[in-house]
């Protein structure tokens, strides 16, 4: 029995599903599925460490897979596939628990990389007290919004940013939970944080570019407890 770490490719192109598995299958089982309904199935049947997911999908598009699936296993461990400047789902993803994304087009070494880093949160035993480092907190963070905890993953990712302010992910991850929040321009200002930092860092772009394109109105917020005060400044 092989004690390879499995994961699931849930895309309908077949040059995508043969570019992912030939990068990742000298150290990792690979299982496919071609379209959302073929990996929910798939998934349902056997144990997955991971799931690499297209948002694109015929029929069953990406975020109603990605909700069976959190329905599934709530704490499933998913990297979002899409192609660069189409995300424009990325507060319902990071709302059911995804915040990797692997932008197309790809290559073997940056496919390896989200995925290595991926598994190796889903197996360090981070414990709150024994938080040290940027990396420490940004992990956590992000396993906490895995998990769907959403305010304490901001609480670990403002914790990031006070250890180092010279990186953008914290900042990134920032504004998407300020966005869901419903605090758009708050959000924005994250996104240009972590693009003054590193221009050419991609999530923040597509952020900052979505949010800049869409229209908020009041009817669109919803107003709840401490929220209700918390204008827009």
């Amino acid at each position: 029995m092989s004690d390879k770490k499995k994961i699931l490719i849930i895309d309908d192109e077949k040059n995508i599903r043969f570019t992912l598995k030939k990068s990742l299958e000298n150290e990792y089982d690979i299982v496919t599925a071609v379209n959302g309904e073929d990996g929910i199935e798939k998934f349902s049947n056997e144990d997955f460490n991971l799931v690499l997911l297209d948002m694109k999908l015929p029929g069953m598009d990406g975020i109603e897979t990605l909700k069976q699936i959190k329905k599934e296993d709530q704490k499933a461990n998913i990297v979002i596939i899409t192609g660069f400047g189409s995300v424009d789902s990325a507060v319902e993803t990071m709302k059911l628990g995804a915040i990797d994304y692997l932008n197309k087009p790809f290559t073997p070494e940056e496919i390896k990389e989200i995925v290595n880093e991926v598994i190796s949160r889903e197996q360090l035993e981070l414990k709150e007290n024994e938080l040290e480092s940027y990396e420490d907190y940004l992990k956590f963070a992000k396993r906490c919004i895995n998990n769907q905890e959403l305010e304490k993953g901001y609480e670990y990712l403002q914790e990031a940013v006070s250890l180092d302010t010279s990186k953008p992910e914290a900042f990134n991850l920032l504004g998407v939970i300020l966005e869901y929040k419903n605090k758009p321009l708050k959000a924005q200002k994250q996104y240009r944080a972590a693009l003054a930092l590193e221009p050419s860092y991609k999530p923040a772009q597509e952020n900052l570019e979505r949010t800049s394109q869409m229209e908020y109105s009041k009817r669109d917020i919803k107003i709840d407890d401490e929220e209700d005060n918390d204008k827009e400044n």
